[in-house]
């Protein structure tokens, strides 16, 4: 379930279930409902990695677009969302989907050039073809995937491919990896795997987010059933 969003004056938008602004402990104000936080959400994940160009929105090389036309783009697809709402479901999300750079005092507040709502991108998950840039944040020795049990198989054949996207997906945690698995079948498979024998053969991961990670693709030898995933 998707939590709702709510509003602190002196700090700004907090999940609700928090409970209290983490700032101050004020209750705040209501700002998007559950429902209205998922749509918006899928909305702006979508126009950033899927389908800009349907949105009328231009990503760079590195994947970013102009933050004041993805407010404007929201606001023709839904009559009750604004500015406001399209950065609380940018700075609460809980998996850091978004990245967003150089924001003024333009559409959305912040620091930097007046009237300049800056860039923002998707941090992971693209279909359309971009270059994220290499990042140096630590990996884990272990790393875990999350797949039907239908797919074991194959995947044991071929190993890890992006199919769709452009990078395979990878989490930190058994317990991320069992939530994406989830969306393929109730009781899903955790496949874990040897990052560090990864690294060491010179494959490259880099950590997208707050729980994932992504990589080219995963061969057979470093994949192996997470029994404590079982």
């Amino acid at each position: 379930m998707t939590e709702a969003v709510r509003i602190c004056g002196e700090h700004g938008p907090f999940s609700a279930e928090r409970g209290r602004c983490p700032g101050c402990g004020s209750r705040g104000a209501r700002l998007l409902s559950g429902s209205q936080r998922r749509r918006l959400s899928t909305f702006v994940s979508g126009a950033l990695r899927h389908f800009p160009d349907d949105v009328g929105l231009e990503l760079d090389e590195r994947g970013r677009a102009d933050y004041d036309a993805l407010v404007a783009a929201v606001e023709r697809k839904y009559d009750w969302a604004d500015a406001s709402h399209v950065a609380a479901v940018v700075a609460t999300d809980p998996k850091g989907r978004f990245e967003r750079t150089n924001a003024g005092t333009g559409t959305g507040g912040g620091d930097g050039d007046a009237g300049d709502g800056g860039r923002i991108r998707a941090a992971y998950g693209h279909s359309v073809g971009i270059d994220l840039e290499p990042t140096d944040a630590p990996i884990p020795d272990e790393l875990y995937h999350g797949t039907a049990p239908s797919n074991v198989d194959s995947i044991r054949e071929a190993g890890l491919r992006p199919m769709a996207r452009q990078r395979v997906h990878l989490s930190r945690s058994r317990d991320a990896a069992r939530t994406v698995g989830r969306r393929h079948a109730d009781e899903p498979i955790i496949l874990a795997v040897d990052a560090r024998a990864m690294l060491a053969d010179g494959h490259r991961i880099a950590k997208r987010g707050q729980e994932t990670y992504t990589t080219d693709a995963v061969p057979p030898v470093y994949l192996t059933v997470d029994r404590d995933g079982v």
